[in-house]
């Protein structure tokens, strides 16, 4: 009964970042045209913040999908590891329509343009009621992916509601340099937060540790457990950014173990690194006088 709950509510979030996705994609292909016929920046940059989110969302609800898939012979620790090539893509998607966005919006600073604003606002409405429309469904869901994009299209929200008080203003004040100075504000924005999220990802991506503290701590607990008189090669690494990877060599006291030792010193260390949730942990146990045979990597 437990397995077969616990498939319903992976079925249902599923279901709940497929409609988040339809829903963001459908709107971002509007918002484009839209921004082109307003002859808005601001929505403009909107709209390559919302391919973005797109991106986020699709490759989350497929994740979703296929990241539980079990391991196998082609991928021993499971297919967690394509969440991250999904963030990086996605963070470069942003990276370029950011680019692109600023190319437009800074030369309008000497030479504004009127946007229509009455487009402005009747798009704004609408991207206020399907991204608050999308965020109430994922608001419903527990898991970390829909917890994550419910933020995400709440920033988005709060976006539009920008851009629709810009677009009242300019409704009854003449002051075209809003749109671009919106468009630009919100571009750098959103630029700050993708370089920092790309350096991360980048960082897990290439197996850097995912927190220098948890590395030192897991260093320090091991060397306190009883009989363990070094540790190293300590390789602590994430699949995801949730789920981490552990291998170390430890070196124990003395030149000989018995089976009970054995079995004690496992118990230890369990017990140990248990508040870690580590996904997958790999202990190598090495006797004081023993050559480490991966030595030439030390």
């Amino acid at each position: 009964m437990h397995r077969n709950n616990h498939t319903l509510n992976e079925d249902a979030s599923s279901r709940r970042i497929g409609l988040a996705f339809f829903l963001n994609l459908g709107f971002t292909i509007i918002e484009f045209v839209g921004g082109l016929l307003t002859n808005s920046t601001a929505i403009m940059a909107d709209a390559v913040h919302d391919l973005g989110d797109s991106v986020s969302i699709g490759s989350a609800w497929l994740l979703n999908r296929w990241g539980g898939k079990t391991a196998d012979s082609s991928f021993t620790y499971g297919y967690r590891r394509l969440s991250l090539f999904g963030a990086l893509f996605n963070g470069l998607v942003l990276l370029i329509g950011s680019v692109w966005v600023l190319s437009k919006a800074i030369p309008r600073l000497a030479n504004p343009e009127m946007p229509v604003t009455e487009g402005m606002m009747a798009l704004a409405v609408f991207g206020v009621g399907v991204n608050g429309y999308a965020a109430y469904r994922l608001s419903h869901g527990t898991s970390l992916n829909e917890r994550v994009l419910n933020w995400h299209l709440l920033e988005d929200v709060l976006g539009w509601l920008a851009v629709l008080i810009v677009a009242l203003v300019l409704h009854f004040v003449e002051l075209p340099i809003l749109d671009p100075l919106l468009s630009i504000g919100f571009t750098l924005f959103i630029l700050s937060n993708v370089i920092k999220n790309l350096w991360v990802t980048a960082k897990l991506f290439f197996q850097g540790v995912p927190d220098k503290e948890m590395w030192d701590e897991i260093n320090k607990v091991l060397l306190e457990v009883p009989g363990v008189s070094d540790v190293h090669h300590l390789h602590l690494w994430s699949l995801d950014g949730e789920h981490h990877v552990l291998t170390v060599h430890i070196v124990l006291d003395g030149n000989s173990i018995d089976i009970a030792r054995h079995q004690k010193l496992k118990g230890e260390m369990a017990d140990k690194l248990e508040k870690y949730q580590l996904q997958h942990t790999t202990i190598e146990f090495e006797l004081s006088e023993e050559l480490c045979r991966d030595q030439i990597d030390k």
